[in-house]
């Protein structure tokens, strides 16, 4: 006789329910970016018709690079590294966020509380002014030169903190002294340059996508892959670690310092590879974690995920909107992300307030 199966608890019941849900919304939005990246690729100053978009492809993938026409060159050259580097761009930054802001429990936190976006300007700043370091003031050594600021800032605060107990409160003032250390750096070297020096550094401080081209979506995807697979290797640790003081953490088995040192590092080195080569796109990693977490809940598993779209979202709507709405000019899609972002993000504050009250 088989022995009746017992009810789940209605506990259970709910958290199924939403991890269900979850599930779901993110199946959604994967879609949804699939099809905006898609959408975005044909608008432009040049229209391409979907026709266009899949003979790219289909040329790139099966005629060993053969295209028919000039629209095609243009969607395989041009609109899809943007696009894939957009996508990139806003996943990575919108994660990085999220991340931070579990280790520290501090929702105001960014990849660029440590830091790391006024080391990158100094770094990129000395480039393009005094050409220092390797291939100076070329393209290439703009990146470089901004990649290896911003890890050794990033290096500067965790030591720092390592030394006060790497505790939340000794990350965050250590990254805003760090901030303002490099702000100053680079507010002396554009003081000493000419106009069309400070015109460069000035521009690449805005951020942009424009000139993206495939070898540089290549090096951002090496880097992305493996420290986003990282970060969400810590996505239960993040929960445990989020939701109660370092105490009580430890009594769980996790060693707050070895999360914080790690998400950490994962963190800073996944933002760097990002801005080193579009510049600083800064809103993205306060605004996409806030609108996961504000749709889908707090827990990790789900929310870095969806972080990852949000942001991808963002970027890929404010760069879109940055090439069309003063077409020919393409509006800096640094600029573009925080008029976009902030409506929104404060939409989503009140309806979560209303819903509360």
């Amino acid at each position: 006789m088989k022995k009746p199966l017992l009810s789940q608890h209605p506990l259970e019941q709910e958290y199924s329910r939403s991890s269900r849900k979850a599930v779901l919304l993110l199946l959604f939005c994967s879609l949804l970016v699939l099809v905006c990246g898609l959408w975005f690729t044909a608008v432009g100053t040049a229209d391409a018709t979907p026709s266009d978009i899949f003979g790219a492809l289909r040329g790139a993938f099966f005629q060993g690079g053969r295209l028919e026409n000039a629209n095609q060159k243009i969607v395989l050259l041009l609109r899809l590294p943007r696009i894939s580097l957009a996508i990139l761009c806003g996943a990575g930054l919108s994660v990085s966020g999220a991340a931070l802001q579990g280790v520290t429990r501090n929702p105001l936190v960014s990849p660029f509380t440590v830091g790391i976006s006024s080391a990158a300007a100094f770094g990129a700043s000395l480039s393009i002014v005094y050409g220092v370091g390797p291939l100076g003031g070329t393209n290439t050594g703009i990146v470089i030169s901004a990649f290896a600021w911003s890890l050794l800032c990033a290096a500067v605060v965790y030591f720092i903190a390592s030394r006060a107990g790497m505790s939340p409160e000794s990350i965050i003032l250590t990254g805003i002294a760090t901030n303002y250390l490099f702000n100053a750096c680079d507010s002396v070297v554009k003081f000493f340059a000419n106009d069309y020096q400070l015109a460069a550094a000035v521009q690449w401080l805005f951020g942009s996508l424009n000139g993206a081209v495939w070898p540089q979506v290549l090096v951002v995807l090496l880097f992305a892959l493996p420290c986003l697979a990282g970060i969400y290797s810590f996505a239960q640790p993040l929960n445990i670690l989020a939701g109660g003081d370092d105490d009580v953490s430890r009594s769980l088995g996790v060693s707050p310092a070895f999360v914080r040192i790690s998400v950490g590092l994962l963190s800073v080195l996944l933002t760097a590879s990002i801005i080193s080569f579009t510049g600083v796109i800064g809103f993205v990693g306060l605004a996409g974690p806030h609108i996961a977490r504000l749709l889908i809940g707090s827990d990790h598993r789900f929310l870095l995920p969806f972080s990852a779209l949000s942001g991808a979202l963002l970027v890929l709507a404010g760069d879109t909107i940055g090439r069309i709405i003063l077409s020919p000019v393409n509006v800096p899609v640094g600029i573009v992300v925080s008029f976009l972002g902030v409506p929104i993000f404060i939409h989503l504050i009140l309806k979560e307030r209303r819903e509360v009250s």
